[in-house]
Formats: C-alpha cells, sequence, structure tokens
C-alpha cells in the first residue's frame, strides 16, 4: 500500500496500521538493553534497542512473525521462540544482542510447546516444556550449549515460574493434583531435589490457586513473591520456601491485585484491576498501605520498575491507543510513523443475571439515536476479561454504525474468584445466561436494534459463538465465529496436552469420561438449529482450536444449505500480519453488512 493510499485509508484500517509497541522488557544486569515487540513492518516481530545509543534493530523476521523473546540477566543475548507458522510448537533460539547468527539455544531438546523459560547469571537456563506424548517436562541447561538434563516430568501441565537471583533455587508451577484452573507451587534446587511446597488444593479438595510472580531480586535473598486465592481474589504474599514463613500484605483494595518487586527488592509495584479498569501502587514491606502511582484513568497493560526508581507502563483506554509511558512524564517509546485514531469512550453496564450482577462495556456511535445495529462481541479465555483498553475491532464496528457490547460473564477474571470458578460442567452454556441477560437489557434500554443483534467473538468467544447460534437461535440475526471450538470432542482429541487438561478440569473428565456434558457444551450438537447466517474464519496451523473440528462444524453447515462463508489462512491461532488482520475484520464486516444491510462502505480490498 502506497503513503498515499494509507492516508487515504479509512480511520478503522489506519487503527491497525498505526505502529505500535509493546511495554519494554530491560536485561536485570544491563538495564539500557531492552527488548521489544513491534508492527512496524506490518508484522509484528521482536526488536532490540540499546537506550543508551538510541539504537533499534529489528531482531527476528518471519512471514508469520514472532512475539516471544527473552533478554538474558547480562543482556548480551536474546532467547526468542520458533514455531513453524503459528503452530506454537517449536524451539528457543538464540541470538547475540548486537546482531548475528541465530542458533539453537538448548540443542538437545527436541520441539515441544513451551512452558515457561528462566535464565540465569551464569548463563544455565531452566526450560520447560509440553508435548502430547510426555505432558510436561523441565530440564536444566547448564551453559549454552551444554547437555540439558531433566529435573521434572509429570503427564499434567506445569511450566517453570522462576529462578533465584543466585541460580539456587527454580520455582514451578503445576497441576499435579488434576485441576489445571488452579496450580499449586513447588521449588526446588537445580538437581531437582525439593526444598518446599505450597498447595492451596489440599490435594485437589479445594480450588484454590497459587501463582509465581517472582524471586526477590537481591543476591542471597530466598523470598518469592506469588500470588494467591485465599480471601477470595487474586493477591500477593511472600513466601520464604527456605525459611518457611508466610508474610501476608495489607493491600486491601477490591478487585484482583498483582505485584512484582522493584529492582532493588525494597518495594513492590502493585497492579490492581476492578471492574474492568487498571492501577498501580507502591508497597514497601512493613508499610501500613500502599501508595498511589498516578497513572491516567483507562487500563494498564504491563508495568516495570526501573532502577532509578521510576516506573515505566503500556497504557491506554477504549477511546485512546497505546502509549509506553512514565511516571516521570515522558513518552518511553514512541513508534514512527502515523498515530491511531482515536475512539468512542466505553460506557458500564451492570445487569442482574441468573448468576450475580454481570458487567458490560458498551461502546455506540457519536451521532444518531438507538436502536442501533448491535454486535455482542465476546471475549476469549475463558479466563480473561475485557476492559477500557483501546481495541482496533470494536472500533471498526462502530465506525461503521454499530454499538458494540462487550460482556465479562461468569468465568471472566477481574470479579473475584467466586464469579471466576463459576465456569464448571456446564461450560458454555452458563456464559450463555448471562449474555443472554446481557442482551435482553440491551433491547429494553433502547441501545441495541432486536432485528440486528451480532453474535461475534475469537477462540473462546467464538466458540459461545457458535454455540449460541444453536441454542439460542431465534435470538442472533447473525454469527461471526473466529478460530472457534466447533466440536468440543474432535477439538480435544486434537488440541495441544494443556488445553485438554483444562477442558476436563471444566468438564470434569474426558470425552469418554463424561459424553453428556461434552455434547451438551458442544457447538456440533446444536449445527442443525441454526438459523442465521454463520462466517468463520480459522488458522489452519491452530493447535488452540484445530482445523479439523472446524470442518466438521463447516460439513454439517453445508449439509443442510445453511448460509454460511469460511475463511481459512495460513497461520495458526489467529494472525500477527496486519494487512491479514484487516482482511479479516474487512471480511466481517462485509458479511455483516450484506446479510443485515447498510451498503458497501468498505470500498475495495487492500
Amino acid at each position: 500500500m502506497t503513503t498515499t493510499d494509507a492516508t487515504a485509508a479509512p480511520d478503522w484500517e489506519k487503527r491497525f496500521r498505526a505502529p505500535r509497541v509493546s511495554l519494554p522488557d530491560w536485561a536485570e544486569d544491563a538495564p539500557d538493553r531492552s527488548l521489544f515487540v513491534s508492527n512496524a513492518t506490518g508484522t509484528y516481530e521482536l526488536y532490540a534497542w540499546d537506550r543508551a545509543s538510541g539504537r533499534q534493530r529489528q531482531v527476528t523476521d518471519r512471514p508469520n512473525g514472532t512475539t516471544d523473546g527473552v533478554l538474558t540477566p547480562d543482556g548480551e543475548a536474546i532467547w526468542w521462540f520458533s514455531d513453524t507458522d503459528g503452530d506454537e510448537f517449536g524451539v528457543w533460539m538464540r541470538q547475540p544482542f548486537g546482531g548475528g547468527e541465530d542458533e539453537p539455544a538448548a540443542p538437545g531438546l527436541a520441539p515441544s510447546y513451551p512452558a515457561g523459560l528462566a535464565i540465569g547469571r551464569d548463563g544455565s537456563a531452566v526450560i520447560g516444556r509440553s508435548t502430547d506424548e510426555d505432558g510436561t517436562t523441565v530440564h536444566l541447561v547448564r551453559a549454552p550449549g551444554a547437555e540439558p538434563v531433566e529435573i521434572y516430568r509429570h503427564r499434567e501441565s506445569a511450566g517453570v515460574g522462576d529462578l533465584s537471583y543466585d541460580g539456587t533455587l527454580i520455582a514451578l508451577e503445576h497441576t499435579e493434583h488434576g485441576d489445571a484452573m488452579h496450580s499449586a507451587l513447588r521449588v526446588v534446587r537445580p538437581d531437582g531435589s525439593t526444598v518446599a511446597e505450597l498447595d492451596d488444593t489440599e490435594g485437589g479438595t479445594k480450588e484454590l490457586g497459587l501463582s509465581v510472580l517472582g524471586f526477590a531480586p537481591v543476591a542471597g535473598d530466598t523470598r518469592l513473591l506469588v500470588g494467591h486465592q485465599r480471601r477470595g481474589r487474586w493477591e500477593p504474599m511472600i513466601w520464604d520456601p527456605v525459611a518457611g514463613t508466610e508474610t501476608p500484605l495489607p493491600i486491601d483494595l477490591p478487585g484482583d491485585v498483582g505485584a512484582e518487586w522493584y529492582p532493588d527488592g525494597s518495594a513492590l509495584l502493585i497492579e490492581h484491576e476492578f471492574e474492568a479498569r487498571s492501577e498501580l501502587w507502591r508497597y514497601e514491606p512493613g508499610a501500613a498501605a500502599p501508595v498511589r502511582v498516578e497513572t491516567p484513568a483507562g487500563t494498564v497493560s504491563g508495568a516495570t520498575a526501573r532502577p532509578d526508581g521510576t516506573v515505566e507502563y503500556l497504557w491506554s483506554s477504549a477511546e485512546q491507543p497505546p502509549a509506553v509511558r512514565s511516571t516521570s512524564g515522558a513518552v518511553v517509546l514512541d513508534p514512527p510513523g502515523a498515530k491511531a485514531p482515536p475512539s468512542v469512550p466505553v460506557e458500564d453496564a451492570w445487569v442482574e443475571g441468573p448468576g450475580g450482577r454481570i458487567h458490560a462495556l458498551v461502546q455506540k456511535p457519536a451521532t444518531g439515536e438507538g436502536p442501533f445495529p448491535t454486535v455482542f462481541e465476546i471475549h476469549g479465555g475463558p479466563t480473561w476479561h475485557d476492559s477500557d483498553a483501546f481495541a482496533s475491532g470494536p472500533a471498526a464496528w462502530v465506525d461503521h454504525g454499530f454499538a458494540v457490547v462487550r460482556v465479562n460473564y461468569r468465568g471472566s477474571t477481574g470479579y473475584g474468584r467466586a464469579w471466576t470458578d463459576a465456569l464448571k460442567h456446564r461450560v458454555g452454556l452458563i456464559e450463555l445466561e448471562d449474555i443472554a441477560a446481557v442482551r435482553e437489557w440491551s433491547v429494553e434500554s433502547g441501545l441495541a436494534d432486536p432485528e440486528r443483534l451480532v453474535l461475534a467473538g475469537g477462540s473462546w468467544g467464538g466458540y459461545l459463538t457458535l454455540l449460541g447460534l444453536g441454542t439460542q437461535p431465534d435470538a442472533w440475526a447473525l454469527g461471526l465465529a473466529a478460530v472457534p471450538v466447533a466440536d468440543y470432542v474432535t477439538a480435544y482429541h486434537d488440541e495441544m496436552e494443556a488445553l485438554k487438561a483444562m477442558d476436563r478440569t471444566l468438564l470434569g473428565g474426558t470425552p469418554e469420561e463424561v459424553p453428556e456434558r461434552f455434547e451438551a457444551s458442544s457447538p456440533l450438537t446444536y449445527v442443525d438449529a441454526v438459523r442465521a447466517p454463520v462466517y468463520i474464519s480459522a488458522g489452519v496451523n491452530d493447535p488452540r482450536c484445530p482445523i479439523r473440528q472446524v470442518e466438521n462444524y463447516v460439513d454439517r453447515l453445508a449439509a443442510r444449505g445453511a448460509v454460511h462463508e469460511v475463511y481459512r489462512y495460513d497461520a495458526g491461532h489467529g494472525s500477527l500480519v496486519v494487512e491479514e488482520r484487516i482482511k479479516q475484520v474487512r471480511l466481517e464486516l462485509e458479511f455483516a453488512l450484506k446479510h443485515l444491510g447498510g451498503g458497501p462502505v468498505l470500498g475495495p480490498a487492500a
């Protein structure tokens, strides 16, 4: 696309094409050396940034993009994960920070799905792997090129949490008890011997999870910052696995609370999420309460404290595009090129539902009066939540005269443990009850045109779209499902092992053990009831929502002549290529406008 064409492009396309950057990660012992992700070339890739000189260079250059990378503590090298066309199955590669040839970082390890990585100051690395054959294994590589030594193995999902400052302690998250939604913790030595265990599930009898937030970044300090759910939400505490002590922290903020250490270990940077917004606080262990770190209203998608005490954070709102900012007042990393046009602010809606009050986020066109054609854009996960953050997809619908409603249904994070954990056994049907309650509110309030309601989403949101079209056939005029689960039984057998474990937790067993639950929760069960036109997009290399189960669903639609379109693309669970993403949104818009009315507003494809 030429510069002239880019200038003339509609705002919705400009939002996707605008250069973006992630929050830069920095080397612990060389803080001027940073690593970030950007779409500057039109594909999301890794970039190295020497802050002292200002030099930036592109680290990776692959047709389907690269986003997973880690700096070594000394800043001398970059590890990045190399898969094949988005299939998430591959090996770690290593490249000098200043540039040079890539080489396998652990040549003795066969390709796998990644399950965590921690790199030590002495050149060692702890590498987590997951395969269908072996489950999870963890390996220690004592030096670059050295033979990997296996220090952990289990059929259930697990992962590397962190490595202590001096490399003598390794924190693992595991689900050996069989509950993939609630991890336990184990700290081991480099030889694999156990130092201490922390398990709030009590062998699977209690549904309380733990997470590794990081070892104290100080030599000789064995304190580990962990997240726990003991008070009905995520919050941090300090656990010393060597001393055997646990230190609760007086951080009494509503909603979920995460944390990381300041670089000298003297304080914690608190990330607080509540009702779809987030904010930052500083807490010094032993203090009575945390102190607010000022950030604008909206969503902080990531934050880090620098050695000088300033905090850098990635911020956006539904109205304003993302920017990497600093508490010093500076914009930390401002990519060159045209900025993304703003969108409209989000409004909150609280709706009484069968399981309690449901929070929904609403965006509507700046001009015109309702009722509007309305897209229910359903988030994936399912353990995730929509927030007051910039999103180019919903903004595109608003530009075309649609209202957009995003529902944080039961199963979403950010509203307490009970809300997230409500998603069990009646999987999919529970979420759709909440979506139905918000749909009814949207019509009764005058926001939504009941004849032009669109159910849409990607991943788990795509799954709920197909399930909703079949179980609520009279409620929706159109369905748009991206990378969905469509045939739950086939999806289970074809998906990556970690997701099999999650499905066993959600549904209470395998398809052979609880066939009635898989049948009740599978969109394929209800495909013959679907009346609305259906648009489906799928990645042919997707390990999460594999293509075969999508084809099974499409075949059933085709067999009865149902109105549908399918778009298959050569990538995995979504695309990291900007023009490909624009193409997918364009196809969805065209499909909706064709079947709902509204005229050819889009122009020719780019």
